[in-house]
């Protein structure tokens, strides 16, 4: 596995991965202050991760049945969002993933617009490898955390609800 990941993960995806695995509680304490300073300016400020724009996902806790939101990098295809639970590539996914697969619903805030989205897990192989290639094209890291993990990072579309998913 050396020289997979060696000739595919970049500094920064290299550097986020050891975060995610061996200080948590850092990223998730900056995601947070971000996370503030989006709501607080109503997705004004803190909509943007090394220059590339987020957004915020909120979906309802599937043991505490409470809101949950997170940040996200985004990435569009067409009208729908697309969103990988790769947690910098650590073996586990993400809470956030596990939420919005129990809950199938959720909601986003782009800037200062809010909507509900339906929840597409993406299992086709052609519409993974469609999904993949726009994911690692407006965030190449995706690529280097998945040469650092060992399961297949999952992927979803978010489409406006009510909306079709395919």
């Amino acid at each position: 596995m050396t020289d997979r990941v060696s000739s595919k993960v970049s500094f920064s995806g290299r550097m986020a991965n050891f975060m995610s695995r061996r200080t948590p509680n850092l990223g998730k304490r900056l995601s947070r202050m971000q996370a503030k300073q989006f709501e607080e300016s109503a997705g004004k400020r803190g909509s943007k991760v090394r220059g590339k724009p987020i957004f915020r996902l909120t979906v309802v806790g599937r043991k505490t049945g409470e809101p949950r939101s997170v940040m996200l990098m985004l990435v569009r295809r067409g009208d729908d969002l697309l969103v990988c639970g790769s947690q910098g590539g650590t073996p586990d996914a993400p809470n956030w993933w596990k939420n919005l697969e129990a809950a199938g619903k959720a909601s986003v805030q782009v800037g200062a617009d809010t909507w509900d989205v339906d929840v597409h897990v993406v299992t086709d192989p052609a519409e993974r490898a469609e999904t993949w290639a726009l994911l690692t094209a407006a965030y190449p890291d995706f690529a280097s955390y998945q040469a650092l993990t060992e399961r297949v990072l999952p992927i979803a579309v978010l489409a406006r609800s009510g909306a079709s998913t395919t």
